[in-house]
């Protein structure tokens, strides 16, 4: 693990986290990996008491990916984009139906939903590309400590090494973890409307298409679910259906080779492999299609930079 002055310093182009944390397979694990958040019982509170998520679950979920990229791409200004995420988890807080106290910020809270970001690029490069190596998971692992201690938030719950961040997931999703409402708001894609970026689409042909692409959705988020989060969950996952993930994956990454450098990436990490060539370019914040409602957008908790 990384000690002294780097523990803290921002990541730079020759990182794997750089290399693998904003790819658009993400894409992919975004639904696990808002439901392995939810589940925790803290997190799932806040969500149920204090998010708006549920009525605007896309626009919420692609201008959140901006600041989340930036504290690994932002390079001298990611220390502000990380202090500013930080800073809107500040008022969510309270005690849930089980008269249980929570905060977003609780250590043990917060460092939950960063491990649930540590394991999307070892999930994608495990299904849908080339498995990392166990030296690449301990190096990606340090690399995640430097950019978590940018926040400002106690990095005591963290394990020192990959092997003990292994052993306390997995404690996590066999101890901690639970079956809740927040979990199964997000689960249920069966009305999400259309992505912002397809507004062109007929609001008809949504309805025929968007059932076997949110069941498909769900069953890909079902097949990388650690056994115990399944059963927990009430899933069953066979032999025939871990081969069609297995298929896909082998398919997917395939595609991917076809993919130009930087049209793999999130906006805001392609704009960092832009400066780090030398290339300037104006600040990448989210479009205008993505922001909150006017009314929510002076509310501390919400990502809305000026349009």
């Amino acid at each position: 693990m990384d000690s002294g002055r780097s523990a803290s310093e921002p990541l730079g182009p020759s990182s794997l986290a750089w290399r693998y944390f904003s790819d658009w397979r993400g894409m992919l694990v975004g639904l696990w990996a808002g439901s392995m958040q939810n589940m925790h019982p803290g997190l799932g509170a806040g969500v149920e008491e204090h998010s708006k998520f549920f009525d605007e679950r896309w626009e919420r979920l692609f201008r959140s990916l901006y600041p989340i990229a930036g504290v690994v791409y932002d390079g001298p200004d990611a220390p502000r984009t990380a202090r500013a995420v930080r800073d809107y988890h500040l008022g969510i807080k309270g005690t849930d139906r089980h008269a249980r106290p929570y905060h977003a910020l609780d250590p043990d809270t917060f460092f939950w939903a960063h491990a649930t970001f540590v394991m999307v690029p070892v999930l994608v490069c495990r299904h849908f590309g080339r498995p990392l190596t166990e030296e690449q998971k301990e190096r990606l692992y340090a690399e995640s400590l430097r950019w978590y201690r940018l926040y400002g938030v106690s990095d005591r719950p963290a394990p020192a090494d990959w092997r003990g961040f292994c052993a306390y997931f997995d404690r996590m999703c066999a101890e901690v973890l639970e079956d809740n409402w927040a979990t199964r708001a997000v689960l249920d894609l069966g009305r999400i409307g259309k992505p912002p970026a397809m507004g062109w689409l007929p609001d008809a042909v949504w309805r025929v298409i968007r059932a076997p692409l949110t069941r498909s959705f769900v069953w890909l988020t079902v097949g990388m679910y650690p056994p115990v989060v399944r059963a927990r969950l009430g899933y069953r996952w066979s032999r025939r259906s871990a081969l069609g993930l297995w298929l896909l994956g082998r398919a997917v990454a395939l595609g991917w080779r076809l993919v130009p450098f930087e049209r793999r990436y999130h906006p805001r990490a392609r704009a960092a492999w832009r400066r780090a060539r030398g290339l300037s370019g104006p600040p990448v914040e989210t479009p205008p299609r993505n922001l909150p409602p006017v009314e929510r957008r002076g509310d501390p908790m919400h990502y809305a930079p000026d349009e």
